[in-house]
C-alpha cells in the first residue's frame, strides 16, 4: 500500500497469505518442529529437577549445613530461569560435587548435552527459509562465534532430534534414579528426595 510518493510504503497485512510467514511449510513440518521444541523444554525441566536432586542429597558436615543451605535456595531459583547451556553446566557441577553419583562417563554425557543445546538454539531461534524441493529448510541462524548454520532440516531430521533429546532427558532422570532416589515429580520407585 503506497502512502506517499516521496516518503515510503507500508505492508498491507490483509493481503498476506494465511499463516504468514510460516505458510510455505506444511503443517507436518511445524508439528515436528513444535514437538522438538517442547522436548527441549522437558529436558530443561528435567535438568532443573536433577540439579535439585543432586544438591539436596549431597551430605554435609554439621559445620557446613547452614552455609550450604543459604547458597542452595538461590541456586535452585536460578535453575527456574537459566537457559539450557547454564543448566547443563550447573548439572555437571552438581553431579561432580555429589560423591554418591554413579555416572561413569559424565564428561562425555555433558558433551552430548552441549551438542544438543547448539541445535536447540538453531531450532528455537532460527528464521525459517522456504523449503527446497525435498521439503527441507535451512534456517537463518548465526551463533555467537559468527558461525552460520547451513544444514537443511526436514521432518526426518526433526523427528530424529526429538528422539535424541528424549533419550538425553531419560538419561538425566536415570542419573538420579540410579542412586536410589525417586525422580522429583514422578511416582516412580526410589527414596523421595525431599518430603514437604
Amino acid at each position: 500500500m503506497r502512502i506517499d510518493n516521496s516518503k515510503g510504503y507500508l505492508i498491507d497485512f490483509n493481503s498476506l497469505p494465511k499463516h504468514f510467514p510460516t505458510h510455505r511449510h506444511n503443517a507436518s513440518f511445524w508439528e515436528s518442529l513444535g514437538r522438538v521444541v517442547a522436548t527441549f523444554g522437558f529436558l530443561e525441566e528435567t535438568l532443573a529437577k536433577a540439579i535439585f536432586s543432586f544438591t539436596a542429597t549431597k551430605e554435609y558436615s554439621e559445620e557446613e549445613i547452614d552455609e550450604a543451605f543459604s547458597k542452595w535456595i538461590p541456586k535452585l531459583e536460578r535453575t527456574l530461569s537459566d537457559p539450557l547451556g547454564n543448566l547443563i553446566d550447573t548439572y555437571g557441577k552438581a553431579v561432580r560435587d555429589n560423591p554418591n553419583h554413579k555416572i561413569e562417563k559424565l564428561e562425555s554425557f555433558l558433551t552430548d548435552l552441549r551438542s544438543a543445546s547448539k541445535i536447540r538454539n538453531v531450532l528455537c531461534h532460527g528464521s525459517w527459509r522456504p523449503p527446497n524441493s525435498q521439503e527441507a529448510s535451512v534456517p537463518f541462524f548465526i551463533n555467537r562465534q559468527n558461525e552460520v548454520f547451513e544444514t537443511a532440516i526436514d521432518i526426518a531430521f526433526l523427528e530424529q532430534t526429538q528422539l535424541h533429546v528424549c533419550d538425553l532427558a531419560s538419561s538425566v532422570m536415570n542419573s538420579v534414579t540410579h542412586m536410589g532416589w525417586q525422580f522429583p515429580g514422578s511416582n516412580g520407585p526410589g527414596e523421595i528426595v525431599w518430603n514437604v
